[in-house]
């Protein structure tokens, strides 16, 4: 599983990385990283009222390690594809500590 690599950026207070969700999963649960460096995660909510934005960030938090507080959607708060960031922490964290979640 180390050979995968997915892209991750240094922001200034912490990475950023692209996420593409499937809403209404059986659970929540990365499944692909691509090629192109995006996270493929499930997500058990519906994408209705924010549910399944607010399930993801709840989800990644618990995946990297930080609180809720310090995950957002940067971009793509209406669609599928997403950008979250984290903050306190560097792209080089964030890879590791997805690369465990999949082991």
């Amino acid at each position: 599983m180390e050979n995968r690599k997915f892209r991750l950026h240094d922001g200034k207070k912490g990475a950023a990385f692209a996420v593409r969700i499937t809403p209404r999963a059986s659970h929540n649960k990365i499944t692909e990283l691509q090629s192109d460096g995006t996270i493929k995660v499930h997500i058990a909510a519906p994408p209705v009222d924010d549910a399944a934005n607010k399930e993801l960030l709840k989800f990644m938090a618990e995946v990297l390690g930080v609180p809720k507080s310090r995950i957002d959607i940067v971009a793509g708060a209406s669609g599928r594809d997403k950008l979250l960031s984290v903050l306190d922490m560097d792209a080089d964290m964030v890879h590791r500590r997805i690369l465990a979640y999949l082991d």
